[in-house]
């Protein structure tokens, strides 16, 4: 090996790894925005709201989705597309 020549750094991932990545981090986001709220002012006063299906079902699935993009945008190789 010669020590005159400088190493290229490559980075790990490629840029729509990073643009995957970004979006999946969205999701992630709008599920947890999903998830908030449904609280009552009164603490003797219970809210039904806390059961609805936005935040039983829709949210929940909506930050699994996400986690799956961002799984996605892990294990993605496009150098190996080329």
């Amino acid at each position: 090996m010669k020590e005159d020549q400088p190493q290229k750094q490559e980075f790990l991932f490629e840029k729509v790894n990073y643009k995957i990545l970004l979006i999946g981090l969205a999701v992630i986001a709008v599920g947890f925005i999903l998830m908030s709220g449904g609280g009552s002012d009164d603490p003797k006063v219970f809210n039904d709201s806390v059961f609805d299906f936005r935040r039983i079902r829709l949210a929940p699935t909506t930050v699994l989705i996400g986690f799956g993009i961002t799984i996605y945008s892990i294990l993605k190789n496009p150098k190996k597309a080329e």
